[in-house]
Formats: structure tokens, sequence, C-alpha cells
């Protein structure tokens, strides 16, 4: 549960609103229909279970982009040199 919720967090970390509705709503309705859990209000601790580890996925998207972002306004524009 844990990696997969967190990996998909960190795939769809560019639209993180949506997908930390989508693993809110998903991630119950996949453990009821598998028949993992019943309906009922353990779902609601799955739901933020759920909500919880894609966003850290989700965290760990945004600053590895943000660092990256970082690193290449940081090196600035690449120069051109001739030989000679």
């Amino acid at each position: 549960m844990i990696p997969t919720l967190i990996l998909f967090g960190l795939v769809f970390g560019r639209w993180w609103r949506l997908s930390i509705i989508a693993a809110a709503l998903g991630w119950p309705v996949l453990l009821a229909a598998d028949d993992v859990m019943t309906v009922g209000p353990g779902l609601l601790g799955a739901s933020g279970l759920a909500i919880a580890n894609t966003g850290v996925g989700v965290l760990i998207h945004k600053g590895t982009l943000r660092m990256m972002r970082a690193l290449r306004t940081e090196a600035g524009p690449l120069t051109r040199q001739s030989g000679r």
C-alpha cells in the first residue's frame, strides 16, 4: 500500500490536487472491490492513509523539481566558447 501510493504521488505529482483526490477516492474503492475491507468506517482511515502516502510522493516530486530548477538557474546560461 505505502510504496504504491508514494509511487502514484511521484508519478502524478505535477497534478497534485487531482492525484490526492484520486488516491482518497480510488484506494478505498479498490480495497472494497477486492474484498480486502468491508464497507464501513475503516475505509475512512484507509482514505486518510492514502492521502498521507500520496502526499509524501507529491512532496518528493515537488522537492526534486524545485532542486533541479535551482541547480539549473545556479549554473547560468550555457556560453559558447570558440577555440580560436
